[in-house]
């Protein structure tokens, strides 16, 4: 569950065991590719799916070629410059079949796709946060990408409706997993979002399944600038609290104190495991085979 960068990241580790996966992808992006075809045309903004199905797409010439063409961007002064293919190719899907989930479904199997894409909600969201200026003015902000490029500190968020109507084979999947992994991800535009889904939380506090967080490698600027590992899961306390959490995963080297974040974690009723996940490069990346390798230990754990 989650958006963006992050939820690709992880499900590019995913795709490498031998799982069913399902990607719940929020559908609040306003930027962009997405925002422009989302004003255009008033279907659900298409970028975060987008990056979901690439990340899905096999590692042999095949994937590697299709998922080249999803995020292909066209580079020109003109209408189309901007516009990435796979936005453009779900949005002509989605026109045709009049229906988001066989839109996807269509394009995942032309992919090759190791997994099924979904959104988290039938209609195109807004955020709407709460964030403390540095002037110290409390003000706010409207829009996924004012949010994420804000210089304050978000306080809170909250989505416009409160009450979306949630993607029933999202649901259905949230309730049949045998886990269910929220993060990483940009946290107040990418991964609170789902749990703000009034049916899709309920779904995910009723669920058997198990049940990992995963934290970012370093706070984002703007978004959580600022933000320790600990506060992250404060964060997720406060809009969900009573959630309960069975695994909070961190990277080893990007937690400077263990014991807080190993509280704020129990708070959550998680066990805090730190592995190393990052690419090992200087940048803040996961590496998709170590995450891989940490995914299956974790998911073999008798919790």
């Amino acid at each position: 569950m989650g958006g963006g960068h992050g939820l690709a990241a992880s499900l590019s580790a995913l795709r490498f065991l031998p799982s069913e996966i399902t990607a719940v992808v929020t559908v609040a992006d306003n930027g962009g590719s997405s925002g422009r075809l989302r004003d255009e045309l008033g279907v659900l903004p298409p970028g975060d799916l987008r990056q979901a199905l690439a990340a899905l797409c096999g590692d042999d010439e095949w994937g590697r070629t299709w998922a080249r063409v999803l995020q292909h961007r066209f580079d020109s002064a003109g209408d189309l410059g901007g516009h990435a293919v796979g936005n453009l190719l779900i949005v002509s899907l989605w026109e045709l079949l009049g229906d988001h989930v066989d839109g996807l479904d269509w394009i995942g199997r032309l992919l090759g796709a190791r997994g099924r894409v979904l959104p988290m909600s039938s209609i195109p969201l807004d955020i709407e946060a709460t964030v403390r200026q540095p002037d110290g003015r409390v003000t706010e902000i409207r829009g996924q990408a004012e949010v994420a490029t804000t210089a304050g500190e978000v306080m809170s968020v909250r989505l416009d409706p409160t009450d979306p109507p949630a993607s029933l084979p999202a649901l259905q999947a949230v309730r049949d997993a045998d886990w269910v992994v929220v993060g990483p991800g940009s946290w107040f535009t990418s991964v609170l979002p789902n749990l703000l889904v009034p049916d899709l939380s309920r779904a995910l506090h009723e669920t058997q399944a198990r049940r990992m967080l995963v934290l970012n490698l370093e706070a984002q600027r703007g978004e959580t600038e600022g933000f320790s590992p600990q506060r992250h899961l404060e964060v997720i306390g406060a809009h969900a609290p009573d959630l309960r959490i069975d695994v909070v995963l961190a990277d080893r080297d990007s937690v400077d104190d263990v014991t807080r974040l190993s509280a704020a974690a129990k708070d959550l009723g998680a066990a805090l495991v730190l592995e190393s996940v990052a690419r090992g490069d200087g940048s803040a990346q996961h590496d998709p085979l170590r995450l891989a390798a940490t995914y299956e230990r974790i998911m073999r754990l008798p919790l």
